[in-house]
């Protein structure tokens, strides 16, 4: 166990280090235990922690990126929010972790070992520490692990969920029982994984890549398929906006109100700052598209779909977005107060239901909204208005 001394000695150097001073030295923490160590916010981006031992350790907020951990033990360690972006965590076990929202893109999971230098036999290999990485039961809910390298990569009952795992490679991964409910899975390559007993409901799976994976094992309600092309009466979805557009526009004289239900926007060409009030969309996808400014005051929106949307700016003061789903959604500066109907009636804003887990509520107006049962875990709400707000 290193003590507290040296342990600060070798991280002001590697602060130094880091920006440039003279005297300054690179991180090396291999095979150093660190058990139950405190260490959140800490700073160890390039840091070498090859077969380090990190049990328990409290590391929120820390900054691993580009970092050797190969082999390293972080068996249930804090590592929330942490950055581990493009990490080498070969062999890493991460059994039990918890990853909420942490960075992963680009790290590489694969199956690695360790060799040590041997007088007489030259490199000799650890034949206990050659594994997958192991995931078994760690947390990584709303994390970002984009392109991040699993292949064979060790996850029963991992909790996935809202977890963005586009273009990540997951070949022959074994996700046994693993929670993946919403999680993004864009791209993925999937191949041959074993998904039996996996809870994959509302999962983003466009142009996933599925050979030799069997997903009738796997409970796969409300998938999100390829987006396909959407005609109402005839008309393509496109009209039906335009329509309903110029009626907004021009205050009823040309066009007319229309109703969508059920509709996928996902390949409409623009959503961003159209006049779209009282929109009538209930239950339809909007998913992962930019509505930047858009307008939607008083619009019925129950059980949408907004997971990922960036909905900056959008004006949805009186929309009803009961049950509506808006998932790592970026509703920064949104206007969700209540309606002035003139003649002093207000209609009210009505998140009750919706889940907001992660998603980006800074500086937002929710003025007199009601937020019955609201998913609102992990978000991000500095400088968000909660006045007279209904709970």
């Amino acid at each position: 166990m290193l003590d507290k001394t040296s342990l600060h000695t070798i991280l002001n150097l590697h602060t130094w280090f880091k920006m440039g001073r003279a005297g300054g030295r690179l991180a090396n923490f291999s095979y150093i235990d660190l058990t139950d160590m405190k260490l959140e916010g800490i700073d160890l981006s390039d840091a070498i922690l090859t077969g380090a031992r990190l049990y328990g350790a409290s590391l929120r907020d820390a900054n691993f990126t580009r970092a050797n951990l190969f082999g390293c033990d972080l068996r249930n360690a804090d590592l929330r929010f942490a950055r581990l972006d493009r990490a080498d965590l070969r062999g890493a076990c991460l059994r039990g972790a918890n990853l909420t929202a942490a960075s992963l893109i680009g790290a590489d999971l694969r199956e690695g070992q360790i060799a040590f230098k041997d007088g007489e036999r030259g490199l000799r290999l650890m034949r206990h520490e050659k594994r997958p990485g192991e995931l078994d039961y760690a947390i990584l809910s709303g994390a970002d692990l984009s392109g991040a390298r699993m292949t064979g990569t060790m996850a029963m009952s991992t909790d996935f969920r809202n977890a963005n795992l586009a273009g990540a490679i997951m070949s022959q991964a074994r996700l046994r029982n693993a929670h993946m409910d919403g999680a993004v899975l864009t791209g993925a390559d999937l191949s041959s994984a074993d998904v039996t007993g996996a809870s994959m409901r509302g999962a983003i799976m466009v142009e996933t890549k599925l050979s030799g994976v069997d997903l009738k094992s796997a409970d796969t309600t409300g998938v999100l398929n390829e987006p396909i092309s959407v005609f109402i009466d005839d008309q393509p979805l496109d009209e039906i906006l335009a329509t309903h557009e110029a009626w907004v526009k021009t205050g009823g004289a040309s066009g007319a109100r229309q109703t969508v239900s059920g509709a996928d926007f996902r390949l409409v060409r623009n959503l961003i700052r159209r006049h779209l009030t009282t929109l009538d969309a209930d239950s339809s996808c909007f998913y992962g598209l930019d509505m930047e400014g858009v307008q939607l005051q008083g619009a019925n929106l129950i059980n949408a779909d907004f997971r990922r949307c960036n909905l900056r700016g959008a004006d949805l003061r009186g929309a009803r977005l009961i049950g509506a789903q808006l998932t790592h959604a970026c509703l920064e500066g949104a206007k969700l107060g209540p309606l002035d109907l003139g003649g002093g009636r207000l209609m009210r804003s009505d998140l009750s239901r919706a889940v907001l887990a992660y998603a980006d509520l800074r500086g937002a107006d929710l003025t007199r909204a009601r937020m019955l049962e609201t998913d609102t875990d992990h978000v991000r709400d500095k400088g968000a208005n909660y006045t007279l707000v209904e709970r």
